[in-house]
């Protein structure tokens, strides 16, 4: 499995706002090789809040056909040379082979 996390800084009061954006359809619900996608928010710092989009992929191969589909490349070129919104303060993107999956006994 293949995880890609993507973790967005937003100013105290606007996690609603990047929820919403990944709650979204969107072309890479529908794409072959793709488990989950997760989106979690911490709200417990007085300053900022936190908003982590983990998506699970079956493979790295898969995750790579998605960077190459023609719905990604068009949504990257929409948004090429846009801001982002004033209130993200910053995101960091990571990616994770998974070594190690166990199913608790709730997935059974």
């Amino acid at each position: 499995m293949f995880v890609m996390t993507r973790t967005i800084r937003v100013e105290k009061g606007n996690s609603d706002k990047v929820v919403a954006r990944f709650s979204e359809p969107s072309p890479l619900h529908e794409m072959d090789g793709l488990i989950d996608v997760s989106v979690m928010v911490n709200t417990r710092s007085k300053e900022e809040e936190e908003v982590v989009v983990i998506i699970r992929w079956e493979s790295q191969e898969a995750w790579k056909n998605w960077e190459k589909s023609d719905a990604h490349i068009q949504g990257h070129k929409e948004n090429r040379g846009k801001l982002p919104p004033a209130f993200v303060l910053g995101t960091e993107v990571k990616m994770y082979e998974a070594e190690v999956v166990k199913r608790g006994k709730a997935a059974r």
